[in-house]
C-alpha cells in the first residue's frame, strides 16, 4: 500500500474481530466479578437481625387513663402516646381541612377502630424541639394538643400543626396493635389482629 492509499477514507465499516469479542467478554466477566465480591461488603452495612429486633418497643396502653399521655423513647426519639377523650376526638374530627397548614383528616392519623389512641413522634417539625403538653401540668396550647416552647408552633388533639412556623404535622411512627391494650412501635410490623 502506498501512502496515498492509507490516507484515503475507507468506505467499508470495520468488522468486529476476535480481539473485540475477547475485550467485551473480559469486561463483562470483570464487572460481574467486582459485583460478586463487593456485594458482601455492601450487605454488611445493613443492620443485623438482632439489632432490628431491638428496634421495636412494646407499649402497654392499659396504664394510660383517658385524657392523659405518656412519652416512650423509640430509636432515640420521644413518642407521644395519648389516650384521647371523646371530646378530644370530636374536636379533631370537626376541624375543616381548609384551616390546616398540613391538611390531614383525623382518620388518616389514627388506626381504624382505635380512634381513642393517638401515637405521634414528639418532635416539632420546625426545628426539632420537643413540644410540651404530654403531662397534665404542661401547656397544651389553644388547640388542646401540644405547644412548642421554642418558636410557638401549636398542634391540635390529632397532632396537626395549627399555628406557628412548623410546616408539617407531628409525624406518625410505624406501629401496630398487638391486641386492644398493647402496641408495638418499630419495623417488625406483624399484625396480630
Amino acid at each position: 500500500m502506498t501512502k496515498t492509499e492509507l490516507n484515503q477514507p475507507s468506505s467499508k465499516k470495520r468488522q468486529p474481530t476476535r480481539r473485540d469479542f475477547l475485550l467485551l467478554t473480559a469486561s463483562a466477566v470483570g464487572t460481574l466479578g467486582v459485583g460478586y465480591f463487593a456485594w458482601p461488603f455492601i450487605d454488611s452495612m445493613n443492620p443485623a437481625a438482632d439489632i432490628l429486633a431491638q428496634s421495636t418497643v412494646d407499649v402497654d396502653l392499659s396504664l394510660i387513663p383517658a385524657g392523659q399521655a405518656i412519652t416512650v423513647i423509640w430509636r432515640g426519639k420521644p413518642i407521644f402516646v395519648r389516650h384521647r377523650t371523646p371530646k378530644e376526638i370530636k374536636a379533631a374530627e370537626q376541624v375543616p381541612l381548609s384551616e390546616l397548614i398540613d391538611p390531614e383528616t383525623d382518620q388518616e392519623r389514627v388506626k381504624k377502630g382505635h380512634d381513642e389512641w393517638l401515637i405521634v413522634i414528639g418532635i416539632c417539625t420546625h426545628l426539632g424541639c420537643i413540644p410540651t403538653g404530654n403531662k397534665p401540668t404542661q401547656d397544651r396550647g389553644k388547640y388542646g394538643g401540644w405547644a412548642c416552647p421554642c418558636h410557638g408552633s401549636l398542634y391540635d388533639t390529632s397532632g396537626r400543626v395549627r399555628r406557628g412556623p412548623a410546616p408539617a404535622n407531628l409525624g406518625i411512627p410505624p406501629y401496630v396493635f398487638l391486641n386492644p391494650t398493647h402496641i408495638r412501635l418499630g419495623v417488625n410490623e406483624v399484625s396480630h389482629g
